[in-house]
């Protein structure tokens, strides 16, 4: 089994009248198969973006593992926008998180409810089963901006992930 990827991949999902409006996954790519670095990958109102300095590492992201998440599971995910920015991210394991990109921020703040070790023997990624391991931890709340306008939500699932390792 070889390691893909080692870093932290946080995550937010909005919902109105319980139909999801938004998903974004945050990521900090500490070493992988690709390279390192931050990006942020949205789906929103029907539309895939990337937000990274590394095009590649971006769009490896977007379609090798967010698109095969549960969150965006059964959306249409058209090919992704990518706008070359850089991702600043502040991850605090009892603060929160905040990452700004482009014309993007997400926010999702802590404490965390709780914090468990996840292992994910045979996590699908497009028919390719991978290990997961992670350190979890659901938060209470998050919001998403994009040009300056909250993205509307009447309910929100946030989460924190470090610690995070893709094997195969």
């Amino acid at each position: 089994m070889s390691v893909r990827l080692i870093g932290a991949n946080p995550g937010l999902t909005l919902s109105v009248a319980g139909e999801r409006v938004a998903f974004v996954s945050v990521w900090r790519v500490d070493w992988s198969a690709r390279g390192k670095g931050n990006a942020l990958v949205m789906w929103h109102d029907g539309t895939t973006r990337v937000v990274a300095e590394d095009r590649e590492l971006g769009a490896w992201l977007a379609d090798g593992f967010t698109r095969h998440f549960p969150e965006v599971r059964g959306l249409a995910w058209p090919r992704p926008a990518f706008t070359r920015a850089p991702v600043d991210l502040e991850l605090d394991l009892d603060k929160g998180l905040r990452a700004t990109a482009d014309d993007v921020t997400v926010e999702i703040p802590g404490p965390p409810r709780e914090r468990r070790a996840v292992r994910v023997p045979e996590f699908d990624l497009g028919g390719v089963p991978h290990l997961l391991t992670n350190v979890f931890m659901p938060c209470d709340t998050g919001n998403l901006t994009i040009g300056g306008t909250a993205v509307p939500a009447d309910s929100a699932t946030a989460f924190l992930a470090d610690a995070e390792v893709w094997s195969n």
